[in-house]
């Protein structure tokens, strides 16, 4: 059985350019434009210690209604199937399966206690 790592997660900012660099001064994160607008990816380690890839996004929603923290994705096997589980395990889908160019098919949902994450069946695995 697959282990369902954490494979992913996204920090929400304002201020994307204030946020990169305290990312980058702070742990030495390097970034890389990726996508939309106000996005980046974010590489948090090296060949050694790869880390886990992250995202660097323009915060959507007013500070205090939206995320306040890191939103995490949690690879999986088959979406569908992890879907299913959520729902029936009491959690709820905030987002259906939607697919990411080049990357795999992603859910967002929010758990028995509000927190809200993803599940993402990737296309390949790394």
């Amino acid at each position: 059985m697959h282990a369902n790592n954490v494979c992913h997660f996204a920090i929400h900012a304002v201020d994307v350019d204030r946020a990169k660099s305290f990312y980058q001064s702070v742990f030495g994160w390097r970034f890389e434009e990726w996508g939309p607008p106000d996005f980046y990816l974010i590489r948090t380690g090296n060949e050694q210690a790869p880390g886990i890839l992250g995202a660097l996004q323009k915060r959507t929603e007013p500070l205090g209604t939206g995320f306040s923290g890191y939103e995490c994705s949690i690879s999986v096997e088959e979406i569908g199937r992890t879907e299913a589980s959520i729902v029936k395990s009491g959690g709820t889908i905030l987002v259906k399966p939607v697919e990411i160019p080049s990357v795999g098919v992603l859910v967002r949902f929010a758990d028995t206690e509000g927190n809200i994450a993803c599940a993402i069946q990737y296309f390949t695995r790394n």
